[in-house]
Order: C-alpha cells, then structure tokens, then sequence
C-alpha cells in the first residue's frame, strides 16, 4: 500500500481511537478541553508528516512500523506494552475526572498543557526529520550511521524528552490534575526502555560508546 494511504489511514483510526478514549469516559462530546487537544495533536504533526513523505518517506515508514509486535527484544515488547497501558490510563482516567468534576482546572493551564503537547510533539518531529533512523522501535538497520548534531547534541535521546514534555501537557490539556499521576509509571517504563537501547546501540551502532562519553545526559541535561 502506498506510504500516502497508509500514513492517511493510520491517523485516521488513530483520531478515532482517540476520540473514543476521551468522549466515552468524558460522558459527553461538550468537551472543549479534549477538542483543543486533538486539534494540537493534528496541526503538529500534519505538515512535518508531509514534509517527511515527500523529503524521505523511508523515515516515515519506520515511524508507522510500531507497536510490541513490531519490537525485536522481548524487554521491549514488554516495556512498550506498558507505555500504552500508562497512555491510555492517563487519556481515559483524565476525560473521567472532567466528568466528575474532580479537578478544577483553569482554562489558561489548559490551554498551557496544550502548548506542552505541541512543544513535545514538535520535538519528536524535529528528531525525525534530523535523524532518518529515529524508528518507533529499538533497533539497529543495516548501513546506519551514529547522528551526533542538532538535538542530539544536548541528549542522547531526544525523542524521549518530546515525550517526557507532551506526557506533562496532556492531563493538563484535559483538564484534569489527577492525571499527572500517571507521568511516574510512563516515565518509569521509558527510562527502562532507554537503559535497554542503550545496550544495543553500544553494541550495535558504530561510534556510539564515544558519544556516550561527549554526550553525557541521556534525558535532561545535569540529571540524567
């Protein structure tokens, strides 16, 4: 199937998987806040989508190709599991408490959560375009090569601080405090996720132990 169709395709079940994940625990599509997220979400990511297909559709591919069954190591398919069960918590248990109304969120901190999105996605859109092998799953490819410069001069992975911030945005973006409680466990299984890449890459990738050692931080600079 054409890259096109496909990348049209997936995001299209994909915004309705999400919108059953928001208006169905929400109770009621009179939901601003989730509104202004999907449309965050869409804006982002539609033109650098478009900018990677005609530009290099191979880097678009390996971002469609995700998932635990697309994963090669069994602590990954483990680790990604995780992440979407962390996810989806988050998405369903913050629509659940604009409908209980247990949060009292401001709409300026909403509207501040969704800029957080739009920063954490725009990061990991960045890392696509600068780096070609920046694939949703843990691998090393025949022929790839060790990128070094524009973000991930500053951290080793930064496709993960993309997801560190967005994790932050969304519950804010929904409306809900609650649902920063589950920031911990999704970062908890990403920093699993990264300890492990990390051993492959340092077997895998040419290079790649001497920039551990130029680069330092792996997730946030004089942390970690």
């Amino acid at each position: 199937m054409n890259t096109a169709i496909r990348a049209t395709a997936s995001s299209v079940f994909g915004l309705a998987i999400l919108g059953l994940l928001l208006f169905l625990p929400a109770g009621t599509l009179d939901y601003w806040q989730a509104w202004a997220f999907i449309a965050t979400a869409i804006v982002v990511t539609i033109l650098p989508t478009i900018y990677l297909y005609r530009t290099n559709p191979a880097a678009l591919e390996r971002r469609m190709h995700a998932g635990p069954g697309a994963e090669g190591r069994t602590l990954q398919k483990v680790v990604i599991t995780g992440a979407f069960v962390a996810f989806t918590a988050m998405l369903v248990f913050s629509a659940y408490d604009q409908r209980m109304g247990w949060s009292r969120v401001p709409g300026w901190v909403s509207l501040l959560g969704d800029a957080l999105v739009a920063i954490g996605l725009g990061i990991a859109m960045v890392v696509v375009i600068q780096n070609a092998y920046a694939a949703a799953t843990v691998t090393v490819e025949s022929g790839q090569t060790l990128v070094s410069s524009g973000v991930y001069k500053h951290v080793r992975h930064p496709m993960y601080v993309g997801n560190f911030v967005m994790t932050i945005g969304i519950p804010l973006a929904l409306g809900s405090y609650w649902g920063l409680l589950f920031v911990i466990p999704a970062q908890a299984v990403i920093i699993f996720r990264i300890l492990d890449e990390e051993k492959l890459l340092t077997e895998q990738l040419p290079g790649y132990r001497q920039y551990t050692q130029h680069v330092r931080y792996r997730l946030l600079p004089y942390v970690w």
